[in-house]
Protein backbone atom coordinates (compact mmCIF):
# COMPACT_ATOMS: atom_id res chain seq x y z
CA UNK A 1 0.00 0.00 0.00
CA UNK A 2 1.26 3.44 -0.94
CA UNK A 3 1.12 6.30 1.53
CA UNK A 4 1.18 10.05 0.89
CA UNK A 5 4.92 9.94 1.45
CA UNK A 6 5.22 9.11 -2.25
CA UNK A 7 4.31 12.73 -3.00
CA UNK A 8 6.98 14.23 -0.73
CA UNK A 9 9.96 13.80 -3.05
CA UNK A 10 10.54 17.33 -4.34
CA UNK A 11 13.70 16.39 -6.23
CA UNK A 12 11.53 14.20 -8.49
CA UNK A 13 8.63 16.65 -8.55
CA UNK A 14 10.73 19.58 -9.74
CA UNK A 15 13.55 17.86 -11.62
CA UNK A 16 12.32 19.43 -14.86
CA UNK A 17 12.53 22.98 -13.47
CA UNK A 18 15.68 25.12 -13.45
CA UNK A 19 16.66 27.12 -10.38
CA UNK A 20 15.29 30.25 -12.03
CA UNK A 21 11.95 28.51 -12.73
CA UNK A 22 11.73 27.35 -9.11
CA UNK A 23 12.31 30.90 -7.90
CA UNK A 24 9.72 32.29 -10.31
CA UNK A 25 7.10 29.72 -9.27
CA UNK A 26 7.75 30.47 -5.59
CA UNK A 27 7.30 34.19 -6.24
CA UNK A 28 4.13 33.63 -8.28
CA UNK A 29 2.37 31.43 -5.71
CA UNK A 30 3.25 33.90 -2.97
CA UNK A 31 1.34 36.52 -4.97
CA UNK A 32 -1.57 34.21 -5.77
CA UNK A 33 -2.16 33.37 -2.10
CA UNK A 34 -3.12 37.02 -1.53
CA UNK A 35 -6.84 37.10 -2.39
CA UNK A 36 -7.30 40.91 -2.46
CA UNK A 37 -4.25 41.19 -4.72
CA UNK A 38 -5.62 38.52 -7.08
CA UNK A 39 -8.97 40.32 -7.31
CA UNK A 40 -7.29 43.66 -7.96
CA UNK A 41 -4.92 42.13 -10.50
CA UNK A 42 -7.80 40.44 -12.31
CA UNK A 43 -9.76 43.69 -12.58
CA UNK A 44 -6.73 45.67 -13.76
CA UNK A 45 -5.77 43.00 -16.29
CA UNK A 46 -9.28 42.79 -17.76
CA UNK A 47 -9.40 46.58 -18.05
CA UNK A 48 -5.98 46.73 -19.70
CA UNK A 49 -6.81 44.02 -22.23
CA UNK A 50 -10.20 45.56 -23.02
CA UNK A 51 -8.62 48.91 -23.83
CA UNK A 52 -5.59 47.38 -25.59
CA UNK A 53 -3.06 48.61 -23.05
CA UNK A 54 0.41 47.01 -23.43
CA UNK A 55 0.21 44.34 -20.71
CA UNK A 56 0.34 41.12 -22.73
CA UNK A 57 4.11 40.91 -22.43
CA UNK A 58 3.94 41.10 -18.63
CA UNK A 59 1.15 38.50 -18.48
CA UNK A 60 2.96 36.18 -20.85
CA UNK A 61 6.21 36.27 -18.86
CA UNK A 62 4.49 35.57 -15.51
CA UNK A 63 1.17 33.77 -14.96
CA UNK A 64 0.73 32.74 -18.62
CA UNK A 65 4.19 31.19 -18.82
CA UNK A 66 3.59 29.21 -15.63
CA UNK A 67 0.12 27.81 -16.43
CA UNK A 68 0.17 27.66 -20.27
CA UNK A 69 2.31 26.03 -22.92
CA UNK A 70 2.36 28.98 -25.31
CA UNK A 71 0.28 30.95 -27.78
CA UNK A 72 0.10 28.05 -30.26
CA UNK A 73 0.74 24.31 -30.41
CA UNK A 74 4.23 24.83 -31.80
CA UNK A 75 5.13 26.72 -28.61
CA UNK A 76 3.43 24.08 -26.48
CA UNK A 77 5.38 21.22 -28.06
CA UNK A 78 8.49 22.43 -26.24
CA UNK A 79 6.75 21.72 -22.94
CA UNK A 80 5.37 18.43 -24.28
CA UNK A 81 8.82 17.16 -25.21
CA UNK A 82 10.34 18.33 -21.93
CA UNK A 83 7.68 16.60 -19.82
CA UNK A 84 7.99 13.36 -21.76
CA UNK A 85 11.66 13.13 -20.88
CA UNK A 86 10.43 12.59 -17.31
CA UNK A 87 7.77 10.05 -18.26
CA UNK A 88 4.84 12.50 -18.25
CA UNK A 89 2.38 12.66 -21.15
CA UNK A 90 0.61 15.83 -22.33
CA UNK A 91 -2.88 16.84 -23.39
CA UNK A 92 -2.90 20.00 -25.48
CA UNK A 93 -5.91 22.14 -24.67
CA UNK A 94 -6.87 24.97 -27.03
CA UNK A 95 -8.16 27.22 -24.25
CA UNK A 96 -9.70 30.09 -26.17
CA UNK A 97 -12.89 31.12 -24.35
CA UNK A 98 -15.61 33.68 -24.70
CA UNK A 99 -15.92 33.57 -28.48
CA UNK A 100 -19.53 33.44 -29.65
CA UNK A 101 -19.45 33.40 -33.46
CA UNK A 102 -19.90 30.44 -35.78
CA UNK A 103 -16.55 31.37 -37.26
CA UNK A 104 -14.85 30.97 -33.87
CA UNK A 105 -16.66 27.66 -33.23
CA UNK A 106 -15.47 26.34 -36.60
CA UNK A 107 -11.94 27.52 -35.83
CA UNK A 108 -11.97 25.63 -32.51
CA UNK A 109 -13.35 22.55 -34.27
CA UNK A 110 -10.54 22.65 -36.85
CA UNK A 111 -7.95 23.16 -34.12
CA UNK A 112 -9.27 20.17 -32.16
CA UNK A 113 -9.32 18.01 -35.28
CA UNK A 114 -5.70 19.01 -35.89
CA UNK A 115 -4.79 18.03 -32.32
CA UNK A 116 -6.36 14.59 -32.79
CA UNK A 117 -4.20 14.07 -35.87
CA UNK A 118 -1.17 15.40 -34.01
CA UNK A 119 -1.82 12.89 -31.23
CA UNK A 120 -1.81 10.09 -33.79
CA UNK A 121 1.71 11.17 -34.79
CA UNK A 122 3.14 11.90 -31.35
CA UNK A 123 3.20 9.24 -28.62
CA UNK A 124 3.61 12.01 -26.03
CA UNK A 125 -0.01 13.10 -26.67
CA UNK A 126 -2.46 10.28 -25.77
CA UNK A 127 -5.70 12.32 -25.80
CA UNK A 128 -7.35 15.33 -27.38
CA UNK A 129 -9.78 17.60 -25.53
CA UNK A 130 -12.28 20.38 -26.11
CA UNK A 131 -14.64 22.58 -24.12
CA UNK A 132 -18.36 22.44 -25.06
CA UNK A 133 -18.71 26.21 -25.38
CA UNK A 134 -15.71 26.20 -27.70
CA UNK A 135 -17.93 24.50 -30.29
CA UNK A 136 -21.25 26.22 -29.68
CA UNK A 137 -23.10 29.00 -27.87
CA UNK A 138 -23.84 28.54 -24.17
CA UNK A 139 -27.49 29.54 -24.59
CA UNK A 140 -28.10 26.81 -27.17
CA UNK A 141 -26.82 24.18 -24.74
CA UNK A 142 -28.92 25.73 -21.98
CA UNK A 143 -32.12 25.69 -23.99
CA UNK A 144 -31.59 22.11 -25.13
CA UNK A 145 -30.82 21.11 -21.53
CA UNK A 146 -34.05 22.72 -20.35
CA UNK A 147 -36.10 21.13 -23.12
CA UNK A 148 -37.02 24.57 -24.47
CA UNK A 149 -38.34 24.92 -28.00
CA UNK A 150 -35.70 26.13 -30.45
CA UNK A 151 -36.51 28.50 -33.29
CA UNK A 152 -35.23 27.63 -36.75
CA UNK A 153 -31.94 29.51 -36.31
CA UNK A 154 -31.29 27.92 -32.94
CA UNK A 155 -32.11 24.47 -34.29
CA UNK A 156 -29.64 25.00 -37.11
CA UNK A 157 -27.00 26.06 -34.58
CA UNK A 158 -27.67 22.95 -32.47
CA UNK A 159 -27.41 20.75 -35.55
CA UNK A 160 -24.01 22.30 -36.30
CA UNK A 161 -22.87 21.61 -32.72
CA UNK A 162 -23.93 17.97 -33.03
CA UNK A 163 -22.15 17.66 -36.37
CA UNK A 164 -18.92 19.07 -34.91
CA UNK A 165 -19.06 16.59 -32.01
CA UNK A 166 -19.76 13.66 -34.31
CA UNK A 167 -16.95 14.52 -36.70
CA UNK A 168 -14.48 14.81 -33.83
CA UNK A 169 -15.61 11.51 -32.30
CA UNK A 170 -15.31 9.83 -35.67
CA UNK A 171 -11.81 11.26 -36.12
CA UNK A 172 -10.86 10.09 -32.61
CA UNK A 173 -11.86 6.53 -33.52
CA UNK A 174 -10.18 6.66 -36.94
CA UNK A 175 -6.91 7.99 -35.56
CA UNK A 176 -7.16 6.02 -32.29
CA UNK A 177 -6.73 9.13 -30.16
CA UNK A 178 -9.53 9.32 -27.55
CA UNK A 179 -11.15 12.69 -27.07
CA UNK A 180 -12.20 14.20 -23.74
CA UNK A 181 -14.99 16.73 -23.42
CA UNK A 182 -14.82 19.10 -20.46
CA UNK A 183 -17.83 19.80 -18.24
CA UNK A 184 -19.25 23.27 -17.63
CA UNK A 185 -22.15 24.79 -15.67
CA UNK A 186 -24.91 22.42 -14.52
CA UNK A 187 -27.71 24.28 -16.30
CA UNK A 188 -26.19 23.60 -19.71
CA UNK A 189 -24.61 20.21 -19.01
CA UNK A 190 -27.53 17.87 -19.73
CA UNK A 191 -27.34 18.64 -23.45
CA UNK A 192 -23.64 17.69 -23.39
CA UNK A 193 -24.27 14.55 -21.32
CA UNK A 194 -26.93 13.29 -23.71
CA UNK A 195 -24.90 14.07 -26.80
CA UNK A 196 -21.80 12.33 -25.44
CA UNK A 197 -23.76 9.29 -24.36
CA UNK A 198 -25.06 8.92 -27.91
CA UNK A 199 -21.49 9.18 -29.20
CA UNK A 200 -20.23 6.63 -26.67
CA UNK A 201 -22.96 4.29 -27.84
CA UNK A 202 -21.77 4.70 -31.41
CA UNK A 203 -17.99 4.88 -31.10
CA UNK A 204 -17.07 3.15 -27.80
CA UNK A 205 -18.01 -0.35 -28.91
CA UNK A 206 -14.63 -2.08 -28.68
CA UNK A 207 -12.59 0.53 -26.88
CA UNK A 208 -13.04 4.02 -25.48
CA UNK A 209 -12.71 6.94 -27.88
CA UNK A 210 -15.25 9.34 -26.33
CA UNK A 211 -14.67 10.49 -22.73
CA UNK A 212 -17.12 12.61 -20.75
CA UNK A 213 -16.28 14.65 -17.65
CA UNK A 214 -18.04 14.36 -14.30
CA UNK A 215 -17.74 17.23 -11.83
CA UNK A 216 -17.99 15.42 -8.54
CA UNK A 217 -18.87 18.49 -6.49
CA UNK A 218 -22.34 17.96 -7.95
CA UNK A 219 -24.61 15.87 -5.75
CA UNK A 220 -26.23 14.13 -8.71
CA UNK A 221 -23.11 12.87 -10.47
CA UNK A 222 -22.66 9.59 -8.57
CA UNK A 223 -26.26 8.49 -9.27
CA UNK A 224 -25.79 9.61 -12.88
CA UNK A 225 -22.64 7.48 -13.16
CA UNK A 226 -24.45 4.43 -11.78
CA UNK A 227 -27.23 4.86 -14.34
CA UNK A 228 -24.75 5.49 -17.18
CA UNK A 229 -22.83 2.32 -16.38
CA UNK A 230 -26.05 0.30 -16.41
CA UNK A 231 -27.13 1.78 -19.74
CA UNK A 232 -23.69 1.05 -21.16
CA UNK A 233 -23.85 -2.56 -19.96
CA UNK A 234 -27.26 -3.13 -21.53
CA UNK A 235 -26.34 -1.13 -24.65
CA UNK A 236 -23.06 -2.92 -25.28
CA UNK A 237 -20.72 0.08 -25.19
CA UNK A 238 -17.86 1.29 -23.01
CA UNK A 239 -17.75 4.34 -20.77
CA UNK A 240 -14.88 6.84 -20.64
CA UNK A 241 -14.91 9.11 -17.58
CA UNK A 242 -12.70 11.99 -16.60
CA UNK A 243 -13.25 12.76 -12.92
CA UNK A 244 -12.77 16.31 -11.63
CA UNK A 245 -14.08 18.10 -8.59
CA UNK A 246 -15.38 21.14 -10.49
CA UNK A 247 -14.54 24.75 -11.27
CA UNK A 248 -17.79 26.74 -11.01
CA UNK A 249 -18.79 26.35 -7.34
CA UNK A 250 -19.42 30.00 -6.50
CA UNK A 251 -21.33 30.57 -9.73
CA UNK A 252 -23.47 27.46 -9.17
CA UNK A 253 -24.40 28.41 -5.63
CA UNK A 254 -25.09 32.04 -6.50
CA UNK A 255 -27.43 31.12 -9.34
CA UNK A 256 -29.29 28.56 -7.23
CA UNK A 257 -29.84 31.13 -4.48
CA UNK A 258 -30.87 33.83 -6.93
CA UNK A 259 -33.40 31.64 -8.75
CA UNK A 260 -34.61 29.81 -5.66
CA UNK A 261 -33.73 26.19 -6.37
CA UNK A 262 -31.59 23.81 -4.27
CA UNK A 263 -27.89 24.14 -4.93
CA UNK A 264 -26.59 21.22 -7.00
CA UNK A 265 -23.25 21.47 -5.20
CA UNK A 266 -22.23 19.34 -2.21
CA UNK A 267 -22.58 21.09 1.13
CA UNK A 268 -18.89 21.03 1.97
CA UNK A 269 -15.46 19.77 0.94
CA UNK A 270 -15.84 16.53 2.90
CA UNK A 271 -19.04 15.64 1.02
CA UNK A 272 -17.34 16.43 -2.30
CA UNK A 273 -14.33 14.31 -1.40
CA UNK A 274 -16.56 11.37 -0.48
CA UNK A 275 -18.57 11.75 -3.69
CA UNK A 276 -15.38 11.83 -5.75
CA UNK A 277 -13.74 8.85 -4.09
CA UNK A 278 -16.92 6.75 -4.12
CA UNK A 279 -17.21 7.39 -7.86
CA UNK A 280 -13.58 6.33 -8.39
CA UNK A 281 -14.20 3.08 -6.49
CA UNK A 282 -17.35 2.41 -8.50
CA UNK A 283 -15.63 3.04 -11.80
CA UNK A 284 -12.75 0.75 -10.88
CA UNK A 285 -15.31 -2.05 -10.54
CA UNK A 286 -16.27 -1.42 -14.17
CA UNK A 287 -12.89 -0.52 -15.67
CA UNK A 288 -12.94 -3.64 -17.86
CA UNK A 289 -15.76 -1.85 -19.66
CA UNK A 290 -14.32 1.65 -19.60
CA UNK A 291 -11.52 4.14 -19.03
CA UNK A 292 -10.68 6.29 -15.99
CA UNK A 293 -8.93 9.64 -16.14
CA UNK A 294 -8.36 10.79 -12.55
CA UNK A 295 -8.04 14.55 -13.02
CA UNK A 296 -7.26 15.67 -9.49
CA UNK A 297 -4.91 17.83 -7.44
CA UNK A 298 -6.08 16.05 -4.30
CA UNK A 299 -3.41 13.76 -2.87
CA UNK A 300 -5.95 11.44 -1.20
CA UNK A 301 -7.83 10.84 -4.46
CA UNK A 302 -4.62 10.27 -6.40
CA UNK A 303 -3.42 7.87 -3.70
CA UNK A 304 -6.76 6.05 -3.71
CA UNK A 305 -6.58 5.19 -7.39
CA UNK A 306 -2.91 4.19 -7.16
CA UNK A 307 -3.74 1.77 -4.34
CA UNK A 308 -6.83 0.42 -6.11
CA UNK A 309 -4.69 -0.32 -9.16
CA UNK A 310 -2.22 -2.21 -6.95
CA UNK A 311 -4.90 -4.06 -4.97
CA UNK A 312 -6.75 -5.24 -8.06
CA UNK A 313 -3.58 -6.32 -9.80
CA UNK A 314 -3.72 -4.03 -12.82
CA UNK A 315 -0.51 -2.95 -14.50
CA UNK A 316 0.46 0.55 -13.43
CA UNK A 317 0.63 1.59 -17.08
CA UNK A 318 -2.68 -0.05 -18.04
CA UNK A 319 -3.97 2.15 -20.93
CA UNK A 320 -7.41 2.37 -19.29
CA UNK A 321 -6.06 4.02 -16.12
CA UNK A 322 -4.77 7.59 -16.09
CA UNK A 323 -3.84 10.37 -13.70
CA UNK A 324 -3.77 14.03 -14.73
CA UNK A 325 -3.06 17.47 -13.34
CA UNK A 326 -3.02 20.94 -14.82
CA UNK A 327 0.25 22.33 -16.15
CA UNK A 328 1.87 24.47 -13.48
CA UNK A 329 0.15 22.74 -10.55
CA UNK A 330 0.68 19.66 -8.36
CA UNK A 331 3.95 18.54 -9.90
CA UNK A 332 4.55 16.50 -6.73
CA UNK A 333 1.64 14.25 -7.73
CA UNK A 334 2.34 14.06 -11.45
CA UNK A 335 6.06 13.37 -11.46
CA UNK A 336 6.19 11.08 -8.45
CA UNK A 337 3.42 8.88 -9.90
CA UNK A 338 5.24 8.88 -13.24
CA UNK A 339 8.43 7.75 -11.49
CA UNK A 340 6.48 4.80 -10.07
CA UNK A 341 5.34 3.80 -13.56
CA UNK A 342 1.74 5.08 -13.57
CA UNK A 343 0.20 6.79 -16.62
CA UNK A 344 0.37 10.48 -15.79
CA UNK A 345 -0.28 13.56 -17.88
CA UNK A 346 -0.45 17.31 -17.80
CA UNK A 347 -3.24 19.39 -19.30
CA UNK A 348 -1.37 22.06 -21.25
CA UNK A 349 -3.53 25.03 -22.27
CA UNK A 350 -2.44 27.20 -25.16
CA UNK A 351 -3.79 30.08 -27.23
CA UNK A 352 -3.46 33.85 -27.65
CA UNK A 353 -2.93 35.54 -24.30
CA UNK A 354 -6.06 37.70 -24.34
CA UNK A 355 -8.32 34.75 -25.18
CA UNK A 356 -6.79 32.45 -22.56
CA UNK A 357 -7.30 35.01 -19.78
CA UNK A 358 -10.60 33.48 -18.51
CA UNK A 359 -8.72 30.22 -17.98
CA UNK A 360 -5.86 31.98 -16.20
CA UNK A 361 -8.24 33.94 -13.98
CA UNK A 362 -9.94 30.69 -12.92
CA UNK A 363 -6.54 29.21 -12.04
CA UNK A 364 -5.60 32.23 -9.95
CA UNK A 365 -8.98 32.28 -8.19
CA UNK A 366 -8.91 28.52 -7.68
CA UNK A 367 -5.49 28.66 -6.06
CA UNK A 368 -6.65 31.51 -3.86
CA UNK A 369 -9.90 29.88 -2.76
CA UNK A 370 -9.12 26.15 -2.60
CA UNK A 371 -8.13 25.31 0.96
CA UNK A 372 -4.50 24.37 1.19
CA UNK A 373 -3.72 24.35 -2.55
CA UNK A 374 -1.41 27.35 -2.68
CA UNK A 375 -0.08 26.62 0.79
CA UNK A 376 0.88 23.12 -0.35
CA UNK A 377 2.55 24.41 -3.51
CA UNK A 378 4.56 26.89 -1.47
CA UNK A 379 5.58 24.26 1.08
CA UNK A 380 6.91 21.99 -1.65
CA UNK A 381 8.68 24.81 -3.47
CA UNK A 382 10.23 25.96 -0.19
CA UNK A 383 11.49 22.43 0.46
CA UNK A 384 13.02 22.27 -3.01
CA UNK A 385 14.58 25.73 -2.63
CA UNK A 386 16.18 24.55 0.59
CA UNK A 387 17.37 21.32 -1.02
CA UNK A 388 18.95 23.32 -3.84
CA UNK A 389 20.28 25.86 -1.36
CA UNK A 390 18.36 28.69 -3.04
CA UNK A 391 16.84 30.18 0.11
Amino acid sequence: MFTKDIFADTSTAFAYKSDAEIEKAYWLFNIIKNEPLVKLGTAVTNFALKYHLPVEGLIRSTVFEHFCGGINEEDAMKAVEKLFRYGVYSILDYSVEGAESEESFDRAFRKTLHLIKLGAQRKEIPFAVFKPTGLGAFDIYRKVSEGAKLDSGEQAAWNRIRERYDRLARAAAEHQVPIMVDAEESWMQKAVDDLLEDLMHEYNRKQVYVITTLQMYRKDRLPYLKDLLERARSGGYKVGIKFVRGAYMEKERERAERLGYPSPICENKEATDKNYNDALRLMMEHVDNGLIYNGTHNEDSALLLANLIEEKGYARNDPRLWFGQLYGMSDHITFNLARLGFNTSKYIPFGPVKYVMPYLIRRAEENTSVTGQTTRELELLATERKRRKLD
